[in-house]
C-alpha cells in the first residue's frame, strides 16, 4: 500500500511535468533557421525569473538530496566545498556572465564551442571541444540518472528495482529534453525550486525534532560522539584536508562559469542586467544546501553502517523510515526534478553542441541542426545509461571527475576571450597536458595528490604550458579587429547585433547567423 500511494503521487507530478514542458514551448518559433536558438537557448529571452530558478536548479540536483547527504555521513566537514565554490562562483559569473552573453550575441552563437570556433577562426577547433566536453559531462547525466534512480527505488520501498528506476529516469528526462528544451526547463524548476525549498525546510525541521527532540540535543550529541566529522579532514583516511578544500573551492567556482549548462543559462538570458541581477540573488540560495549536508550527519546516529554508494540514501533512509507515504512521494518528486531539470540541461548543452559545431561540418546536416541536436540528446542519454549500469560510482565522485576535466578548457575559453595573444598551438598544447594529466591522477587514483586537488595541478599545468607556447611561438596573423575576436562587457552600450555582422562570421564556421534575434 505504502509503495501504491507513494508511486501514485509520483507518476501524477512526473506526468504533470512533461505536460508543463509542452506547455512551455507552444506557440513558439521551433522549426527553421531559428528552430536551434530557440531550442536551446530559449530563443535568448529569458528574464530574471526563469534564469534565476534554471540556473539554481544546476546548484540543486540530485547531488543535494542524496551526494550532499552523503559526503556529510561519509566524511563531515569536507563537503562544505560545495557551498564555498558555489557562491564564489556567482561572484566571478557576475563578472564573465554578461561578457560571454554580450559576445554569444553579437556573433549569433549558442554555445562556448561556437565561441573557440569563432576565437580563433577554426571551426574543427569548436568540433574538437565538443567531443571533449561530452567526454566530461557524462559522468554527471550519470550522477542523475544514478540519484533520480535511487529516489524511485526508494520511494516505490523497494518495489521498483534500481536497474528499472534508472531507465524510467533516462526515459523521462530524454523525451523532455527532446520536446521542451531550455524554456521547458525553465518553467519545470519554478515548480521543482518550490518543492525543493518545501520539503527542505520541512525536513530541517521535522528531522532534528523527530529522532532527537530539537537542535540542541542533536547537535550535542553530534559534538559528543561525532566529532571528527566536523574537522578537516573529516572522518576516516580521506586526504580531504584544507589545501584539498581550498583548490577544490577554487577550481570548481572558475569551471562553473563556463560549464557548458551554466553558459546555456547566460545565453537563454533577455540581457546582461539579469545576469548580473542573478549573480547577486544566487548565493543566497545556498543556504539550503546546508540541510541535506546536516541531514547526513543526523543520519548517523539513524541508520548507521551504510557503506560506499549505500550512503547516498542517508537522507531518504530517514524520509521512508518517518514519514506517510504521500509525503515521502512528494519529498520524491521534489528530489527527481532536482535529478530531470538539470539532466535536461546537460543533455540539452550535448546535442547543441555536436548539432552546431560536430555535425554541421556534415554538408548534409547543415540546414538540420536542430534535428541533429536531437537526435544526439537521445545517443548521450543512452550512453550515460549504459555507463550507469556499468561503472556505477558515489555522486560526489562523478561531480569532482566532471570538473576537474572541464576546468581545463578554462585558459581556451575565458583567457582565451580576454587575451589576444593567446595562440591557437598554446591554447591547444596546455589543454592536451590538462587533460592527460588529471586523467593521469583519476585514474590512477591519486586525486587527491599531495593533498591538493587533482584537477588544478592539471590546470597548473595547463596554463604553464600554454603561456610557455604562446610567447615561444610565432604572433598569429588575424586581420580582424579586438571587437571581433575577444569577449567584452560594456554596460549601457547597445551590442552590435549579428546581423550587421554576416560577411565577418562566414570564414570561421559558424553557421545560420541570424538565429540571433535583432536588437541588443
Amino acid at each position: 500500500m505504502n509503495a501504491a500511494v507513494a508511486t501514485s503521487v509520483f507518476g501524477a507530478f512526473m506526468v504533470a511535468t512533461v505536460a508543463l514542458g509542452l506547455l512551455a514551448v507552444r506557440g513558439r518559433g521551433n522549426r527553421g533557421r531559428d528552430g536551434l536558438a530557440e531550442w536551446s537557448v530559449g530563443g535568448r529571452s529569458l528574464g530574471t525569473v526563469f534564469i534565476w530558478v534554471l540556473m539554481a536548479g544546476e546548484g540543486y540536483t540530485s547531488f543535494s538530496y542524496l551526494g550532499a547527504a552523503g559526503w556529510g555521513y561519509n566524511y563531515g566537514a569536507p563537503v562544505l566545498y560545495v557551498v564555498a565554490y558555489m557562491s564564489c562562483g556567482y561572484a566571478v559569473g557576475y563578472v564573465v556572465g554578461p561578457m560571454l552573453w554580450a559576445y554569444a550575441r553579437r556573433h549569433g552563437l549558442v554555445g562556448i564551442t561556437d565561441m573557440v570556433a569563432h576565437r580563433f577562426g577554426r571551426p574543427w577547433l569548436g568540433a574538437l571541444v565538443a567531443v571533449l566536453a561530452t567526454v566530461f559531462l557524462l559522468p554527471y547525466i550519470q550522477l542523475q540518472i544514478t540519484g533520480m534512480g535511487v529516489v524511485v527505488s526508494t520511494i516505490s520501498y523497494g518495489a521498483i528495482s534500481l536497474n528499472w528506476a534508472y531507465f524510467i529516469a533516462f526515459a523521462v528526462t530524454t523525451g523532455f529534453v527532446v520536446v521542451s528544451g531550455l524554456r521547458g526547463s525553465a518553467w519545470v524548476s519554478v515548480l521543482k525550486d518550490v518543492l525543493v525549498i518545501a520539503t527542505l525546510g520541512f525536513l530541517a525541521f521535522y528531522v532534528p525534532m523527530h529522532y532527537f527532540d530539537g537542535y540542541g540535543p542533536f547537535l550535542d550529541r553530534l559534538v559528543t560522539e561525532k566529532s571528527e566529522w566536523l574537522t578537516f579532514p573529516g572522518h576516516g583516511d580521506s586526504g580531504l584536508g584544507q589545501a584539498w578544500f581550498i583548490t577544490t573551492s577554487f577550481l570548481n567556482s572558475l569551471t562553473v562559469v563556463i560549464f557548458p549548462t551554466t553558459v546555456a543559462g547566460y545565453l537563454g538570458a533577455k540581457n546582461a542586467d539579469v545576469l548580473r541581477r542573478n549573480a547577486m540573488w544566487l548565493p543566497a540560495y545556498n543556504v539550503l544546501l546546508f540541510v541535506p549536508m546536516l541531514l547526513g550527519l543526523a543520519a548517523l546516529f539513524v541508520v548507521p553502517g551504510l557503506v560506499g554508494a549505500e550512503s547516498n540514501l542517508a537522507l531518504f533512509k530517514l524520509v521512508v523510515d518517518s514519514l506517510p507515504a504521500w509525503a515521502v512521494g512528494v519529498i520524491g518528486v521534489a528530489a527527481a526534478l532536482s535529478s530531470i531539470v538539470p539532466m535536461a540541461v546537460f543533455m540539452l548543452v550535448i546535442g547543441t553542441m555536436w548539432g552546431r559545431s560536430v555535425l554541421s561540418l556534415v554538408p548534409r546536416w547543415q540546414q538540420r541542426q536542430k534535428g541533429a541536436a536531437q537526435t544526439v540528446v537521445v545517443v548521450a542519454g543512452v550512453l550515460a545509461l549504459v555507463l550507469t549500469y556499468t561503472a556505477p560510482n558515489t555522486l560526489v565522485r562523478l561531480s569532482l571527475i566532471s570538473y576537474e576535466g572541464m576546468a581545463q578548457l578554462l585558459p581556451m575559453v575565458l583567457l582565451g576571450l580576454m587575451w589576444r595573444r593567446l595562440t591557437l598551438l598554446g591554447a591547444m598544447a596546455g589543454l592536451v597536458v590538462g587533460v592527460g594529466v588529471v586523467c593521469g591522477f583519476v585514474f590512477t587514483e591519486n586525486d587527491p595528490v599531495w593533498g591538493v586537488n587533482a584537477g588544478t595541478v592539471a590546470l597548473g599545468a595547463n596554463l604553464a604550458v600554454a603561456l610557455a607556447v604562446t610567447y615561444a611561438g610565432p604572433r598569429e596573423h588575424d586581420d580582424r579587429p579586438d571587437g571581433d575576436v575577444l569577449a567584452r562587457d560594456e554596460p549601457g552600450v547597445k551590442q552590435e547585433t549579428v546581423e550587421s555582422r554576416k560577411p565577418e562570421l562566414s570564414g570561421v564556421g559558424v553557421s545560420e547567423a541570424s538565429d540571433a534575434p535583432a536588437g541588443a
